[in-house]
């Protein structure tokens, strides 16, 4: 029996979905706050408990989440039992060393890149997949493990991937690594993991510096990638391009997502399944197929409003969504809603934050969420990048009226954190809008 101590976690949710596939007895415990990670818990029958001690027995096998400290009542009982106790980031390292694992890591991109590989390589020849959207799934017959390997305290350090993709590298996590340095370093040292090779963005500033042990393959734009993506071409349905890999042609590609960012997540999906040999036009059917990650630019249409609840938290992202939408929607007015994450990513990258926000054509900035102590930043609130940009406005469910005003628009709500349920209670008044609207 596993038991996993903060099962509702988007990794844990997905680890709990893949032991459980697997043929294990799983069950695990949680704060009774409703999160959108129980669903396929509860799809699968695995039992969701609130915290208490007496829930561990002698019998088990504890995965400790990483949220949640040695303090925690559980994992006090579990070590008094002296059971196993694995962290989230051991338990899944099993795992990599049990199929062809292909972990992908970077500060942007990575769950999207997941998603879109595992979707590939799932309909062509069946795959396995652990996504930090909260999706998991595995049989045991399936030889491919698409892994989502986050860099956040060296995490991803602990599996032993095939195939290691690298989106970009870009400092975040600013509460845990000291400079761009310690991140490069980290990511020198996950490369250096891959037992057959890297693929890594060859845009990226900072990818041409790792020189891992195994032969690293760049993607990208530019000429001198090993797989390049030519003739694009961006319209409002998506983007098409041709894929040339070490000069030769593979194959065309429609992928019905939006902006440079999803190519280039795409070209890292092509670049697997071209050293896998798989066929271009088995690739090419099912990208045309992908829908997207959970909470990636999910849209819902309601009248003459688009909603996208997307998980943007870093300013890259938040830059790259407003882009896609702008895309995909230009003759609509782009509404940007933001939640920051942590307080050091706020302070420290505020004025980047900022930029990104001009970008839109209105923007609205919600208070930080705090899920843990940072020491140093108690100063620091939404108002450090509310004051750098003009016209921007303090959002809170208590003010979600004001969203109302916004006829014929695109209204992007992005976070890391709870902003969905804004987004809800916004959609909510919205419909009844809508409903009064199609009376008359």
């Amino acid at each position: 029996m596993y038991y996993l101590i903060g099962i509702k976690g988007t990794g844990m949710s997905a680890l709990a979905q893949i032991l459980f596939d697997l043929g294990y007895e799983v069950m695990g415990s949680d704060k009774p706050d409703h999160f959108f990670t129980e669903k396929p818990l509860i799809e699968r029958g695995i039992k969701i408990l609130p915290f208490n001690k007496d829930n561990i027995k002698e019998d088990m096998l504890i995965v400790q989440g990483n949220a949640f400290s040695d303090t925690n009542e559980e994992v006090v009982r579990a070590k008094e039992l002296n059971l196993k106790i694995y962290t989230y980031q051991e338990m899944v390292g099993k795992l990599t060393k049990m199929f062809n694992t292909i972990t992908v890591a970077g500060c942007h991109g990575k769950t999207t890149t997941s998603a879109m590989l595992s979707h590939v390589l799932n309909n062509i020849v069946g795959a396995n997949y652990l996504i930090g959207d909260g999706s998991g799934y595995a049989i045991k017959e399936n030889n491919y493990f698409v892994l989502e390997a986050c860099e956040y305290k060296r995490h991803f350090l602990s599996y032993t991937p095939q195939y290691a993709i690298i989106t970009n590298i870009e400092l975040d996590h600013i509460d845990y690594y000291k400079d761009i340095d310690d991140y490069i370093d980290a990511f020198r040292e996950y490369a250096n993991n891959a037992e057959k090779m890297v693929i890594a963005c060859g845009d990226d500033q900072y990818t041409h510096m790792l020189e891992p042990k195994k032969p690293i393959f760049f993607y990208g734009l530019n000429e001198d990638n090993d797989i390049v993506a030519r003739d694009v071409n961006y319209t409002n349905e998506g983007t098409s391009f041709d894929v040339y890999v070490e000069d030769n042609y593979y194959g065309h590609f429609d992928l019905p997502l939006f902006g440079k960012h999803m190519l280039l997540n795409s070209l890292a999906v092509i670049g697997v399944c071209y050293y896998e040999r798989l066929d271009a036009k088995e690739v090419s059917k099912n990208l045309k197929t992908f829908k997207g990650a959970k909470r990636r630019f999910k849209e819902k249409v309601i009248g003459d409003i688009v909603t996208i609840d997307d998980y943007a938290h870093h300013p890259t992202e938040v830059k790259v969504t407003i882009k896609g939408a702008r895309q995909k929607y230009p003759d609509k007015e782009i509404v940007a809603i933001l939640k920051t994450h942590t307080l050091s990513r706020t302070k420290e990258m505020a004025n980047e934050f900022a930029e990104a926000l001009k970008l839109a054509d209105k923007a609205y900035i919600m208070d930080v969420g705090v899920d843990r102590e940072e020491v140093g930043y108690d100063d620091v609130t939404y108002k450090i990048i509310q004051e750098k940009v003009p016209g921007c406005e303090y959002m809170s469910l208590a003010l979600v009226d004001k969203l109302l005003k916004h006829k014929n628009a695109v209204m992007i709500f992005m976070s890391s954190k709870d902003i969905y349920v804004l987004q809800e209670k916004y959609e909510k008044l919205l419909e009844g809008e809508q409903w009064k609207k199609d009376l008359l």
